[in-house]
């Protein structure tokens, strides 16, 4: 695979990255823009996205997305039928094992390392709840 086939693929990943991880990016994103005074209501906003049927749901349309962006790539690259899927198994098989895994490795270190440090240290208080404590 060359880079013009796999930058579709890369903005897949990242976009459903970025959907999944909806229930804490806004968060940072509240308190970088609007300061200190916003720190206690964008943590409990982070707490209600987090803590609810919101986070599953982000999780159900990130992987809608990944599938339906699957879906699009293989077809794009002359997988139109489960017939030519068949003759092709190894490719979409492959493919997809590699899409799915990079989307959730990239969501946890995202979200969980990235998003979890840049939070505390604009002083959200999330560093008791960390994975690392």
């Amino acid at each position: 695979m060359d880079s013009e086939q796999t930058k579709p693929l890369a903005k897949l990943v990242t976009v459903s990255v970025i959907t999944a991880s909806l229930c804490c990016l806004p968060s940072v994103i509240w308190v970088l823009f609007a300061g200190s005074s916003a720190i206690v209501a964008a943590d409990q906003l982070s707490s209600d996205l987090y803590y609810s049927w919101v986070r599953f749901a982000l999780y159900g349309v990130s992987f809608s997305m990944v599938s339906y962006g699957l879906v699009l790539y293989f077809r794009n690259q002359g997988v139109c039928t489960l017939d030519d899927a068949k003759r092709e198994r190894k490719r979409v098989v492959n493919t997809s094992l590699v899409v799915f895994t990079a989307a959730v490795l990239a969501y946890l270190i995202w979200n969980f390392v990235v998003l979890e440090i840049i939070g505390i240290t604009i002083g959200l208080p999330w560093e008791d709840s960390a994975f690392w404590n």
